[in-house]
């Protein structure tokens, strides 16, 4: 009888190649796989994206 609307949100997995700690944020445009992005905030390693996917929400 009612239809929820759908929506799919894209998010961006940023992983440290050092440490291996992980940072999950919502994708930008131009986020390609396993490119280099920033410092690790946590050690002096770099951050590579790991994984792009998205959560389909029901509203």
């Amino acid at each position: 009888m009612f239809s929820k609307e759908k929506i799919t949100v894209a998010y961006t997995v940023e992983k440290c190649e050092k440490c291996g700690m992980q940072k999950k944020r919502k994708f930008s445009e131009g986020d390609v796989l396993f490119a280099k992005t920033s410092k690790c905030n946590s050690c002096d390693g770099m951050t590579v994206i790991d994984k792009i996917f998205g959560e389909t929400i029901e509203q």
